[in-house]
């Protein structure tokens, strides 16, 4: 079980925050859900959020029009303070103040580098202990056009706990993906007409890469909807 706190940036319930929500919690247009959301684009059960071995797990639950998590299309998520997620036109942003402040002092940024913007002058920033909202954005924040980095230099960590064949299962997919980006990187060569450092990749690499793109959504799409291949 874990307490988890939503702050909505955009929507209709602008300026709500959901406090110390005991998971799971529910996101989505009707009323039954943990967290409702007034908005013709949300789905009526449109999104999860679960607790598995400490840490808390977003899931989209197959929504009409999807979820993004900082800007991008995501359906499964391991949460950290400072996600912004984007459900409809609501922005919602996941973590208290106290939760985003340790977060970006034990990555070594601003708080403001980890919270949704459009560029410098529309960036949001701490509220300063308003009662109504603990973050405001700028009236001109389009939500359909934020975008910030997913990770910050946090290398993901694999489950403490599996089992020997999904370890060995694990280690072939990091495997296959080292492979081919190694053969990329090394059959990379610097551009000799170029003075800006660029590297050139080969026609047939540059097309490796994207089939390994291709292969990883749809480990990505096998690993959030693991009963389309039952």
């Amino acid at each position: 079980m874990a307490f988890v706190t939503l702050s909505v940036l955009e929507g209709l319930e602008r300026g709500r925050i959901f406090r110390n929500l005991e998971t799971p919690v529910t996101i989505g247009r009707e009323e039954d859900n943990t967290v409702q959301l007034n908005d013709e684009r949300v789905s009526r059960l449109h999104a999860k959020l679960q607790e598995d071995q400490g840490q808390v797990i977003f899931t989209d639950l197959h929504s009409t029009n999807g979820s993004r998590v900082n800007g991008h299309p995501v359906q499964l998520r391991v949460l950290r303070p400072g996600d912004h997620l984007q459900i409809g036109r609501c922005t919602l942003l996941f973590g208290s103040e106290e939760e985003i402040s340790r977060r970006a002092k034990r990555l070594g940024v601003e708080v403001s580098a980890l919270l949704p913007w459009q560029g410098p002058s529309s960036r949001s920033v701490p509220a300063g202990g308003l009662e109504d909202a603990e973050f405001s954005l700028s009236e001109n924040l389009n939500p359909e056009q934020m975008m910030s980095p997913l990770f910050f230099g946090e290398r993901p960590a694999l489950p403490p706990v599996l089992g020997a064949g999904q370890r060995a299962r694990i280690a072939d997919v990091l495997a296959y993906i080292h492979e081919q980006l190694n053969s990329i990187v090394h059959a990379g060569r610097e551009s000799s007409e170029a003075s800006d450092g660029q590297i050139q990749v080969a026609w047939e690499r540059w097309q490796s890469l994207l089939l390994l793109q291709r292969d990883l959504a749809l480990w990505l799409s096998d690993v959030a909807n693991p009963d389309s291949n039952a």
